[in-house]
């Protein structure tokens, strides 16, 4: 156009004139079509611009999600990727997890998955996890409920159904070997009789009594824990059913290893540390005791240790801790009786307790236990310990009123340490407990007699034994308060059962629940039992000063049974015009030391009234002596 322009000639005329308006029109529609054109390619090229910039857009989209993903494929990409590791693909464990929990959402019935698989898909897709895992949880919540109910109903089934002992044949056959019972069967039988005895009027059988099950779990105890039926008889008697099956287990099953520490030598935290370091696993026993502590494991032998050898600790049980502690001897000059001493452990205790003060007499009846009893004491640094060998039921007529204070440990039957001596269960009869019993008393009656009551802290006696039977225990204590001045203390002791009151028929005195009892299967401890007694005054309940005068003679007297006692009574008591003839042959010395023997025994008995005395003989005249006059006789006819 702007070249037509350029070519176009001015012309003056008309025509030219209006060829140029013709011009000038084109010119101008062709100018707005131009614009058009203009327009129309100005909207396609922004159209185009906006489908590059869209389509350069989602490219970059897919561009940084596939870098993305290869990132996430790749790993770390600095420099530390050599050596990271990369975790798992977080996305697929969401998509399996989803899809486990979504298999286990499927119901068992057809009907159902068939009609609403897809809207559980829907809802599984919608909901959030925490909402999936809480319906997971109500889920489980109705299974175990189901289940429960459904236990609920079996065992009411069970325990409803009635039990039934066998029968005379059934036992006869037990009996003469022909049907062999194994354990498993025994002790279910066992627990079906306990829970029949638990509610013994709905389960019982209607024609069987109570003595019946009580024989039968009698005989299958014995014959599942090896005792003698007696035995298990008898502890029935001190405990119920189930307390006694959980006695006999416990008695089965060994107790912790207990060790001593020997506070002569060293301190319980510095032994503690020395045995750890040798790989050896401890506690400390418990908050009663200051000086003991539990082994639960160790590589090497706790009896062969440096720390052992070298007097650091003594190997003890836990309950024979607690006589010890209960007689509570203090350091000064006191003077302790232990009546039964061997092997020492209890004896080494008291010195402990005592600080190498005062003395203690250590006595056992057989001098070869003493060995033990004297290698430990000067293994463990003790230097104020005497030991001899002594029957114990003469000591109280041998030191009576010596002592301040006196430990008996006294010998039994040993029915707290089946677990340590296994042969008692089949060794050990009633009567042989009875006999113990009787043993107990003479020894815990002397004990008595040897204390010295005077004095502060004086004439406190602690007995104890390693028994759990009655006999051995509350029948001696029981004995003993009627037959001397005595009373029961408290023990100190903050554990333990009170001892019985009562027993079967028998009253016991009130105070016997001062006593302390331990055993197994409560304690974890060896049974055992500790009395207190405070002896008030040597008087004897239920005699009269004369008998009490008789036997404070007797027992004064027996040690001059050399005097010649019809003459030393004929010089005391007879009238001064009186003369005793002696024999030929007797020197005055032997005359004098009779006198002075009786003065010695005079004394002793002084101001105690009715000394019994020989009877008194009718007064004679004196006469010379047949047997005087016949040596005299021979010489004279000899020199005729």
């Amino acid at each position: 156009m702007v070249a037509r322009k350029a070519n176009s000639k001015p012309n003056n005329s008309r025509a030219g004139k209006i060829q140029q308006v013709l011009d000038l029109h084109e010119d101008s529609s062709s100018e707005e079509s131009l614009d058009v054109e203009h327009m129309s390619d100005d909207s396609a090229s922004e159209d185009e611009q906006q489908e590059q910039s869209g389509s350069s857009d989602s490219d970059s989209n897919v561009d940084s999600d596939s870098d993305q993903d290869e990132d996430f494929n790749k790993g770390f990409t600095d420099e530390n990727a050599e050596w990271l590791k990369p975790k798992k693909k977080m996305k697929t464990n969401l998509l399996e997890s989803d899809n486990e929990e979504s298999e286990e959402d499927v119901d068992s019935d057809d009907e159902e998955v068939a009609t609403g698989s897809d809207e559980d898909d829907s809802e599984d897709e919608d909901i959030l996890e925490i909402e999936r895992e809480s319906k997971l949880l109500d889920e489980q919540m109705e299974t175990e409920q189901r289940e429960a109910e459904e236990e609920f109903r079996r065992s009411i089934a069970e325990n409803t159904a009635t039990f039934h002992l066998p029968t005379a044949a059934e036992l006869k056959e037990e009996q003469n070997g022909t049907r062999v019972v194994p354990p498993s069967e025994l002790r279910e039988r066992i627990n079906e009789i306990l829970t029949v005895l638990a509610d013994f009027k709905n389960r019982r059988e209607p024609s069987r009594s109570r003595a019946e099950y009580i024989a039968q779990l009698t005989a299958d105890m014995a014959e599942v824990f090896g005792y003698l039926p007696e035995l298990v008889d008898y502890f029935l008697t001190m405990f119920n059913p189930s307390e006694t099956l959980e006695f006999l287990e416990a008695s089965d099953s060994p107790r912790p290893l207990v060790i001593r520490t020997n506070t002569l030598k060293t301190r319980r935290k510095d032994l503690a540390a020395a045995l750890l370091k040798r790989g050896v696993t401890l506690d400390p026993l418990a908050s009663w005791s200051k000086v003991g502590l539990k082994i639960t494991a160790s590589p090497i032998p706790i009896g062969a240790t440096p720390e052992y050898l070298s007097g650091q600790y003594m190997l003890q049980s836990a309950a024979s801790f607690c006589p010890v502690i209960a007689l509570n001897p203090s350091p000064g000059n006191e003077i302790v009786l232990d009546m039964s001493a061997a092997p020492g452990g209890k004896t080494s205790y008291l010195a402990q307790l005592m600080r190498n003060t005062g003395i203690i007499i250590a006595n056992d009846l057989k001098p070869e236990r003493q060995k033990a009893t004297v290698a430990n004491i000067h293994r463990l640094g003790v230097k104020n310990v005497v030991t001899c060998a002594y029957d114990g039921r003469k000591l109280g007529q041998l030191w009576k009123n010596r002592f301040t204070k006196i430990l008996l440990d006294a010998p039994c039957s040993g029915l707290g340490v089946i677990s340590r001596d296994p042969s008692v269960k089949v060794q050990r009869t009633v009567k042989d407990i009875e006999k113990c019993g009787i043993l107990q008393k003479e020894l815990l009656l002397n004990a008595i007699d040897a204390l010295n009551c005077k004095g502060k802290d004086g004439g406190i006696m602690v007995y104890s034994t390693c028994s759990v039977s009655v006999a051995e225990n509350e029948d001696v204590v029981n004995y003993i308060l009627k037959k001397r001045d005595v009373k029961l203390l408290d023990t100190g002791l903050d554990f333990g059962k009170p001892g019985f009151t009562r027993y079967q028929q028998k009253r016991y005195h009130p105070s016997l629940s001062l006593t302390r009892r331990f055993y197994p299967h409560v304690h974890n401890m060896d049974g055992f039992f500790v009395a207190k007694i405070k002896k008030l005054s040597d008087k004897r309940p239920g005699t009269d000063e004369q008998q009490t005068g008789d036997i404070f003679q007797s027992e004064t007297t027996t040690a001059a049974d050399d005097i010649d006692w019809a003459a030393a009574v004929q010089n005391t008591l007879g009238d001064s015009k009186t003369t005793v003839a002696t024999p030929v042959g007797n020197k005055d010395g032997k005359k004098r030391g009779a006198e002075k023997d009786l003065g010695r025994v005079q004394k002793k008995t002084k101001g105690r009234s009715a000394i019994s005395n020989p009877p008194k003989k009718q007064k004679k005249k004196v006469r010379t002596s047949a047997k005087v006059t016949k040596p005299r006789r021979q010489k004279q006819t000899m020199e005729m």
